[in-house]
């Protein structure tokens, strides 16, 4: 048995994913960092194994009726795991939460806000006849939150805008004719030709005259009506379509389009049903979502919608004068808690200031001090997340801990990594354990003790190479860590070195978030970097505006994200919504003939969801198999081979190839389907082969073995040539996409792009396409965008990556700040041109290029 009283964690016999039976040992109260390429096995033994104990451990001590409440966790698959201290896993993630989500949602500001304007907040005498009997009148908390019945507006119900249906937005276009498509608001498909199929057999107006010509009681009876008279339908079908009549109950057009905004399923639904409704400021809360009480009640002399309108700073600012004024230590609750003659008021804020100063300090102390508390989280960069999960995880003051972190540096801006050796130095000076999932090589060096997983990912990964202080890991046979340490950045492109371009595109008078009537040129045919810390505009100006323009003028579009495609100036907003971008002038746009875009928005999670069907070569690999003569034979289709059909996959897994085990009071867990033995088919498809192979055999190849086997196939071999020129050869076709590491995940997205025959010019924009990638990934992601640029395409990407920065052809820099410090171009050119010291004043890339070049 280890020593109780030793200062290390020992991890024995660890075999979750692909880590082979591996032991190791690090230090408490230290920093570790786990290092190797992406997929080699870091998060398998941080996460998986190390914080899938500790969970497993918690839910344990936790009575059994509340573990079912919790949910299950996943099995850690280690034998033993002695020293292990409590953990707090921050996970990397690049979306922000629901449509709702703010920065003081996500930071768990929100509550503590409200309970301060609950308990503290100055209430008008009426108010308090109308609150509260246990609390003296108060309000609760809950009626400073739009999303309660306690707090929202009566009026819009806490939408802050009113959705009104009317005839001219209904029915943009009067000169038509029902028949025509007048009625624009109504649905497409089958249920918009239901509706004109009950409305000819209700006789209510003629169906072939412009509708301004149709009485107008029967306009307002077709838009308005709350009858819903049901009639036999006859409908007129083609010679070849089924002539059957039905029952069909009709409603008006308004009454359908106000159960698309309240009710839909789908968002997109939701999202077109509005576009016929007419938006209004609401006259009751005038756009501020909460009931009159609730926006009468003050704070510091603010009513709630106003703090929350303030960045970080000013609120911290007003809130340390605040607890100044108390008499409270350092924002504590300790000084002058004794006194007799305080009020009930006072004694609330001494007891609530606590919880959102800590918060409030570290948000400014990690550089998102600049973000109002109201912003959007669906706005917000990758960094600016990521800062703001760790300022929220400070406020507990937890001692003893392990935080485990993946990534964090993932989003920021090199010259903003040292906030987080900061923040590393308070977890571990309040005695706890800093585990880190990393591929910055500056945190990494910075580290007490590295554990190196490989030497390559998949089944060639999972060994540990080193488990020592950072200084010994050059010594690590096969690791590709050690070979990036203290590299510094390749000689920077100069204007001579970078491609000719090819044309330009203009962009005047750009408008959007911070970014103010700046004006942009980007160089076609060339590799661009958008560059700046984090904050300053990046992404807004490349997913927001740039996505805009370019989706409203090219001819064929790729797309993660479609919300943000389409026009550059779209309708006005509804008032008190986020004004959409604008650009005054365009030039240049008519030179792309196609855009594909790919954000860091995660690609399906589902077991169902593997790497053959998401790059769309499954689809050819079973019409191979349905073309033997075997399966001509039986009858069998492509459908036959595919796991998500009822007619060819294992019954009893349903085609996942694993089933969940429940334990009742204890984590579920999955073990390997014990019919089909994870081949996900029933024995009868397994019956047909092609090239002695089962479909199951297939999806059970690497990349590296397919290419082998589909040498001859020209269609499959281009996404697997895709995917080995990424790094992704090690994978397996059926690997589930909840096995993937997050740089799988991107680089899979990026290479189902890649396979594509390019027509035309081509425009990439690609939003930080390194993330979770090891430096020797890189180099392969690099060498594949410069093939595309070689090609005759575009590529422009935001990056924080500078040794991607260095090959660049141009540098678009933003800055100087963030926010509303931020938003203009501050330096632009070849990557040389950008570190020279006459440019890099303001330009924090300048300045780190120019510091950190070789030579």
């Amino acid at each position: 048995m280890p020593d109780a009283h030793d200062d290390l964690v020992r991890v024995h016999d660890a075999h979750l994913h692909n880590l082979r039976h591996v032991s190791t040992s690090f230090p408490r109260g230290k920093l570790v960092a786990f290092t190797g390429v992406s997929g080699s096995g870091k998060s398998s033994l941080a996460f998986g194994t190390i914080h899938g104990e500790a969970q497993r451990r918690y839910l344990e001590s936790i009575a059994p009726f509340a573990r079912r409440l919790i949910g299950s966790a996943m099995d850690p698959r280690v034998e033993s795991l002695h020293g292990l201290p409590p953990t707090v896993a921050l996970e990397q993630r690049t979306s922000g939460g629901g449509a709702r989500s703010t920065v003081a949602t996500l930071t768990t500001l929100s509550h503590a806000i409200r309970l301060l304007y609950a308990r503290a907040g100055a209430h008008p005498a009426d108010v308090l006849t109308r609150g509260h009997p246990a609390h003296g009148g108060r309000l609760p908390a809950e009626a400073f939150s739009p999303n309660t019945t306690e707090g929202m507006c009566p009026v819009c119900r806490g939408a802050g805008v009113l959705h009104e249906p009317t005839e001219r937005s209904m029915v943009p276009d009067p000169s038509l004719s029902i028949d025509d498509g007048a009625i624009q608001a109504w649905p497409g498909a089958w249920m918009g030709k239901n509706l004109r199929d009950i409305l000819a057999t209700l006789d209510v107006a003629p169906m072939d005259v412009p509708w301004r010509d149709i009485p107008r009681e029967a306009r307002e009876w077709i838009l308005f009506t709350d009858e819903q008279p049901v009639v036999t339908v006859h409908p007129m079908r083609g010679v070849d379509q089924v002539q059957r009549t039905y029952e069909g109950r009709w409603q008006s057009v308004a009454r359908y389009l106000r159960h698309a905004v309240s009710a839909a399923g789908s968002e997109k639904t939701r999202e077109r049903a509005l576009r016929y409704l007419d938006t209004s400021l609401c006259p009751a809360c005038e756009g501020h979502r909460l009931n009159a009480d609730a926006l009468r009640v003050t704070y510091l002399g603010l009513p709630i919608f106003d703090l929350l309108a303030r960045s970080a700073q000013q609120v911290l600012a007003m809130c340390e004068e605040r607890a100044t004024q108390l008499g409270m230590e350092h924002g504590t609750e300790d000084a002058a808690s004794d006194r007799d003659d305080v009020s009930p008021e006072a004694e609330a804020e001494r007891l609530l200031l606590p919880n959102l100063l800590p918060v409030l300090r570290t948000m400014v102390g990690l550089g998102v001090g600049h973000l109002t508390l109201d912003r959007p989280a669906r706005t917000l960069s990758t960094g600016e997340l990521q800062r703001l999960r760790l300022a929220s995880q400070l406020r507990a003051g937890l001692f003893g801990v392990a935080y485990v972190l993946d990534e964090p540096s993932a989003g920021l801006h090199p010259s903003e990594k040292g906030m987080l050796q900061d923040l590393f130095s308070r977890f571990l000076d309040e005695g706890n354990s800093v585990l880190l999932v990393e591929h910055d090589m500056w945190l990494i060096e910075k580290a007490d003790w590295v554990i190196d997983l490989g030497p390559g990912a998949g089944v060639e990964g999972g060994s540990i190479l080193h488990s020592g202080p950072v200084a010994q890991l050059a010594d690590a046979p096969g690791s590709r860590t050690a070979a990036h340490l203290g590299r510094p950045l390749p000689s920077l492109r100069t204007g001579d070195q970078a491609r000719r371009p090819t044309g330009r595109l203009v962009l005047a008078g750009v408008e959007a978030r911070t970014i103010h009537d700046m004006d942009v040129e980007v160089p076609l045919g060339s590799f661009t970097a958008i560059t700046g810390v984090s904050g300053s505009g990046k992404t807004t100006l490349i997913s927001d505006v740039l996505a805009r323009v370019l989706g409203g003028t090219v001819r064929t579009s790729v797309d993660d994200d479609e919300e943000v495609m389409g026009s550059a100036e779209p309708d006005a907003p509804p008032p008190g919504a986020e004004r959409p971008p604008r650009v005054r002038e365009v030039r240049g746009a008519e030179q792309i003939d196609r855009l594909v875009r790919i954000t860091q928005k995660p690609i399906g999670r589902t077991p169902r969801s593997c790497l053959a069907t998401y790059t769309g070569l499954f689809d050819r690999v079973r019409r191979l198999f349905a073309d033997t003569e075997e399966a001509r034979r039986r009858g069998w289709g492509a459908g036959r081979f595919s796991f998500n059909v009822t007619a060819g996959r294992c019954p009893t897994c349903q085609g996942e190839g694993q089933i969940e085990v429940e334990l009742v009071f204890l984590p579920g867990t999955f073990t390997p389907c014990p019919d089909c033995h994870g081949a996900r088919y029933t024995d009868e498809t397994l019956e047909v082969t092609w090239n002695s192979l089962t479909i199951a055999e297939v999806l059970g190849l690497s990349v590296r073995e397919a290419r082998g086997v589909f040498s001859s196939d020209a269609r499959i071999m281009r996404a697997l040539d895709a995917l080995e020129a990424i790094g992704l050869g090690y994978l397996t076709l059926g690997q589930s996409a909840t096995e993937l590491s997050g740089g799988e995940a991107q680089r899979i997205k990026l290479a189902t792009e890649l396979q594509r025959t390019a027509r035309g010019h081509t425009a990439y924009l690609l939003d930080e396409p390194t993330a979770g990638l090891h430096p020797a990934d890189v180099d392969l992601l690099v060498a594949e965008l410069n093939r595309l640029v070689d090609g005759g395409s575009s590529v422009i990407v935001v990056e924080h990556d500078m040794r991607v920065v260095a090959q660049a052809d141009h540098v678009i820099d933003l800055g100087p700040g963030a926010g509303e410090d931020g938003g203009r171009i501050v330096a632009s050119g070849a990557p040389a041109q950008v570190a020279q010291v006459a440019q890099c004043q303001d330009s924090a890339t300048g300045r780190w290029l120019a510091a950190h070049t070789a030579g």
